[in-house]
């Protein structure tokens, strides 16, 4: 089967492709003991996808400790925030000052989730270096 695809960007660039996390051709390979892909992009997206289903508001102060923390930690890629409408998913609703208030290390990237045109202008007016995006394979998704 399909899985759903996040797409990296970099706004400054514009919009050049640098990543696709999970590649169909990847799928096509003959995996054996000492094959397989050359280098794996480890993205940390638990301040967007672990918290954007809670039921109690986090607050802006907590996700950018939260944020903050993560990037000390030697990850070099942490999925910040999402700019989705703030009446489908109100925890993302304060990305715009998340993304303004963290402090960035130089080695880390910090990439949002856009999934629309409309975010993706919220993201470029904020100073989004990189953006993600999804794609399925099915309208079912």
């Amino acid at each position: 089967g399909y899985s759903t695809n996040i797409m990296y960007f970099r706004t400054h660039k514009l919009f050049s492709f640098i990543n696709v996390r999970y590649s169909s051709s990847l799928l096509n390979q003959r995996w054996g003991p000492h094959t397989g892909p050359k280098a794996v992009k480890i993205v940390e997206v638990s301040p967007r996808d672990g918290l954007q289903n809670e039921k109690q508001f986090i607050s802006t102060e907590n996700k950018i400790e939260f944020i903050n923390k993560l990037s000390q930690t030697g990850l070099k890629v942490v999925e910040t925030t999402s700019f989705v409408s703030p009446k489908l998913v109100p925890q993302m609703s304060d990305a715009t000052e998340v993304i303004a208030k963290i402090t960035r290390k130089s080695d880390v990237d910090y990439p949002v989730l856009v999934p629309n045109l409309t975010g993706l202008k919220k993201a470029i007016l904020s100073d989004v270096k990189e953006i993600a995006i999804f794609a399925s394979a099915s309208e079912t998704f």
